[in-house]
C-alpha cells in the first residue's frame, strides 16, 4: 500500500478553537534558566542560485540549528560523541590525503579502514568526519569544532589543487582505472560520495564557501569520468558499491542550480535495482543491504527535485517492504550485511551479524523523506522504534561505535577501537550522534508537529515562538510542552499518538483536562491562539507487548512502549578484547544461552512483570529461573537475549500480538 498525502488528513483528529484563558506563567523549572543560544542555519551565499524542490512535501523539518537538546539520554550521547570528534587528531586525519597529493606529512597514519593500504581510506577522515562536525556545529554551536573542520577543508582544498584535476581522495585515481576496466576494487565511488557529502555539509551547515568549491571540483571530475562510458558500461560500474552518489549530486544541483550535476547524477541510475522496485517487485534477496539503501535515498531526493512519480513509487515501495517485511523488532535490517532471506521470513537470520548499524542510519534518512511527503504517523512510529533501539545504545562511554548489533541469543555489543577500526559504521555513528535533534519537530503552514518525546527546545523565529519540551521519556510516560510567544499566535500543535499507546491517554492545556483519547498511530492536533507560558501536558501509558520474529512465531521479543527489552545473561567471558575490535568487524564467537520460556498464557504479562520501584526494570516470572530485562539500548558489557524461545508445554503459541 502506498502512503498518500490525503491519508494524513484522514487519520489525524482535531480539537479546535479552545478558549484561551490568559498568558499563563512559565513553570518554576524554567524560571531563571539560562537562555539556550540558537544559531541561524547557513544558507547559500549571494551568487549561488539554487533550485527549489519541484515537489513540496506535506510538512518540512526544522533546521538543526533551530533545535537544542536538553538534559536526557540523547544529549548525553551527543556530548560523548562531541568529545570524541574533538579528540581525533587533525594531522592524522589528513595524512593520506596529503601523501596522495604529493604533499609532505609526518603524521602517524590512522589504522583500520583508514590505513595506508586500505582501498576505502579517506571515507571517514575526509567525509564522515566533516559531516559529523558540521552537524554537531548546527546542533550545538560548537565554534571550536567548526574551526577545526574548516581548517581541514583548507588543507583538503590544498590537496585538490595539487592534483590539478578536481579529484580528491586519500587513494590515487588508479582505483578508478580498475573500476572502469572491470577489475577487482573495493568501492571507490563510495568514498568519493562521503568526501563530497562532508564538504557539502560544511557549506550548508557552516557556510564554508571553500568547501562548496571543493565539492564542485569533485563533481566536475566525476562528470568527466562517467561521460565517455556507454549506458551499458556504466551499469557494470554501478554493480560496485557507490554509496550515495545519486543523492549528493542531486543535493549539489539543488544548492547551485547547475544542471551538469543533475546530468551526472542521472548516470548513477542503477536499473538492476530500480526497475523491479518500480514494478512493485521485491527482488532484494541476496543484495548487500547498505549498498542499496543509499541508492533509494538518492531516488527519493531526485523525486523531490524533478517530480517523477516513478521515483516516488520506487522509494515508497522499498520503504514499505523493508519496514513491514525485512525489519527486526529494533527497526534494524540486514543479516551478515545482506538481505539473506525471502521477505517476511527472518527465522534463520539471528546471529552475531545482525543489523549493520549503517542500515539503521540510512533507513532513518529515507524515513525523513517519506514522512515529509505524507505526514503519515506510521513513518514516525518506525523512526522512533529505530532511533531508540537500533541507534541509541550503539556507542560506548568514550564515543566508540558498533558495526553490527547482534540479535542472536547470548551475544554482546562490541565497538571499534580508537585509531584502528574506522569502519563505515564508525562514520555513520559519528554523524547520527551529531544530529539527534533533526526530526523531533516538523512544521507546515498551520503549525508544529511534535514527532518524538525528547527533551529539547525549538526556536521558530518566523512565528516569534519557542517551544520547550520537558520530559524524562521513556523513564516517565509523559511530556510537557511550554510555549514562549512574543505575541498571541494562532497555530496547531500536532502531537504524535504512537502505535504503542493502546491504553488511551490524557491531555491538559493550562491544567484543563480535555477528553481522554485512544487513536494509536495518529496526530492529535490542538488548535488555538497560543500565549506566552501556555502549557500542554500529554500522558500516554506504556505497556508490555511482544513481537514475534517474522517467520517464526515462537521467537518473541518483549517490548515496553517503543522500547525493546533485553534479557540480561551476565558478563562472564565478555572481555575487553571481545568488546573492542580493530580492523575486524565481528568478535570471536562465545555465545551464551537463555532459558526457553514456558508461559501460562499467550499474554506476555503471564511471564514478564515490572520490578516494583525500579523504572524500566522487568523480570521473568513463573519460569525455572528468573532473568532480568532492561531496555536493550541500556545493555553494555554483558550477554543478552532479545528474541526469546517461547513454547507451551506440549505445543507452541501462534499469537504474536
Amino acid at each position: 500500500m502506498t502512503f498518500l498525502p490525503s491519508y494524513f488528513s484522514r487519520r489525524k483528529f482535531l480539537w479546535g478553537a479552545l478558549a484561551t484563558t490568559g498568558a499563563g506563567l512559565l513553570p518554576k523549572s524554567l524560571a531563571g534558566a539560562p537562555r539556550i543560544e540558537f544559531f541561524k542555519q547557513a544558507s547559500p551565499a549571494p551568487g549561488h542560485s539554487g533550485v527549489p524542490d519541484r515537489i513540496a512535501g506535506e510538512i518540512k523539518p526544522f533546521d538543526m540549528a533551530q533545535v537544542r537538546l536538553l538534559d536526557g539520554p540523547f544529549r548525553d550521547a551527543m556530548e560523548i560523541n562531541r568529545n570524541y570528534l574533538h579528540s581525533v587528531p587533525t594531522d592524522r586525519l589528513l595524512h593520506m590525503f596529503l601523501v596522495t597529493a604529493g604533499l609532505p606529512s609526518t603524521a602517524e597514519p590512522l589504522g583500520g579502514w583508514e590505513k595506508p593500504d586500505c582501498e576505502l581510506r579517506g571515507h571517514f577522515a575526509g567525509g564522515h568526519y566533516l559531516s559529523a562536525c558540521a552537524q554537531m556545529y548546527a546542533s550545538t554551536g560548537d565554534e571550536d569544532l567548526k574551526t577545526k573542520a574548516s581548517g581541514m577543508v583548507e588543507q583538503l582544498a590544498r590537496c585538490q589543487k595539487a592534483l590539478k584535476t578536481g579529484y580528491l581522495s586519500a587513494f590515487p585515481e588508479e582505483e578508478f582505472d580498475r573500476l572502469r576496466n572491470g577489475q577487482k576494487v573495493w568501492a571507490p565511488f563510495y568514498t568519493i560520495h562521503k568526501i563530497m557529502a562532508g564538504h557539502l555539509d560544511m557549506y550548508q551547515h557552516c557556510g564554508n564557501e571553500q568547501a562548496l568549491e571543493v565539492a564542485e571540483g569533485m563533481a566536475q571530475w566525476v562528470g568527466l569520468w562517467v561521460t565517455p562510458l556507454s549506458d551499458e558500461h556504466m551499469q557494470r560500474v554501478l554493480e560496485v558499491e557507490h554509496g550515495g552518489m545519486l543523492e549528493v549530486l542531486c543535493n549539489l544541483y539543488a544548492v547551485t542550480g547547475k544542471g551538469e550535476y543533475l546530468y551526472t547524477a542521472q548516470r548513477f541510475n542503477h536499473k538492476e535495482v530500480f526497475d523491479p522496485l518500480a514494478g512493485y517487485r521485491d527482488e532484494l534477496k541476496g543484495l548487500h543491504t547498505n549498498t542499496n539503501i543509499p541508492k533509494i535515498i538518492g531516488v527519493a531526493r531526485r523525486y523531490e527535485l524533478i517530480g517523477d512519480m516513478r521515483d516516488h513509487n520506487i522509494a515508497s515501495y522499498f520503504w514499505q517492504e523493508i519496514v513491514n517485511r525485512r525489519t527486526y523488532c529494533t527497526g534494524g535490517t540486514s543479516d551478515d550485511e545482506h538481505w539473506t532471506s525471502d521477505p517476511g521470513d527472518l527465522s534463520k537470520t539471528l546471529s552475531k551479524w545482525d543489523e549493520e548499524c549503517c542500515c539503521g542510519y540510512n533507513m532513518l534518512k529515507l524515513t525523513r523523506h517519506i514522512f515529509g511527503w505524507t505526514g503519515d504517523p506510521r513513518a514516525m512510529d518506525y523512526y522512533e522504534r529505530t532511533l531508540f533501539n537500533s541507534r541509541l545504545g550503539t556507542q560506548d562511554a568514550d564515543g566508540m561505535k558498533s558495526y553490527f548489533l547482534p540479535l542472536g541469543t547470548g551475544f554482546w555489543k562490541y565497538y571499534n577501537t580508537r585509531y584502528d577500526s574506522f569502519w563505515c559504521c564508525t562514520g555513520t555513528g559519528a554523524e547520527e550522534y551529531s544530529k539527534f535533534g533533526d526530526s523531533i519537530y516538523f512544521y507546515d503552514d498551520r503549525g508544529i508537529y511534535i514527532n518524538l518525546f525528547i527533551a529539547s527546545e525549538l526556536n521558530w523565529p518566523e512565528k516569534g515562538v519557542r517551544l520547550h519540551q520537558e520530559t524524562k521519556f521513556p523513564e516517565e510516560e509523559k511530556t510537557v510542552l511550554v510555549v514562549e510567544a512574543k505575541e498571541p499566535t494562532a497555530m496547531a500543535l500536532n502531537l504524535r499518538v504512537p502505535y504503542w499507546a493502546t491504553n488511551g491517554g490524557t491531555i491538559k492545556v493550562n491544567g484543563e483536562a480535555l477528553p481522554i483519547f485512544s487513536n494509536p498511530s495518529s496526530y492529535l492536533s490542538v488548535n488555538r491562539v497560543w500565549k506566552n507560558g501556555d502549557r500542554v501536558e500529554l500522558a500516554m501509558p506504556m505497556s508490555l507487548h511482544k513481537e514475534a520474529l517474522p517467520g517464526d512465531e515462537t521467537r518473541q521479543a518483549v517490548m515496553y512502549g517503543p522500547l525493546v527489552l533485553g534479557g540480561r545473561l551476565g558478563s562472564e567471558g565478555v572481555t575487553k578484547q571481545l568488546m573492542y575490535s580493530g580492523y575486524d568487524t565481528t568478535p570471536d564467537e562465545h555465545p551464551g544461552d537463555a532459558p526457553t520460556i514456558q508461559p501460562a498464557s499467550k499474554d506476555v504479562t503471564s511471564w514478564v512483570e515490572p520490578v516494583p520501584g525500579q523504572p524500566l526494570s522487568f523480570r521473568t516470572k513463573g519460569q525455572a529461573s528468573e532473568t532480568a530485562l532492561i531496555p536493550f539500548c541500556q545493555i553494555v558489557g554483558e550477554k543478552y537475549v532479545v528474541y526469546w524461545k517461547v513454547q507451551q508445554r506440549g505445543g507452541r503459541f501462534g499469537d504474536a500480538g
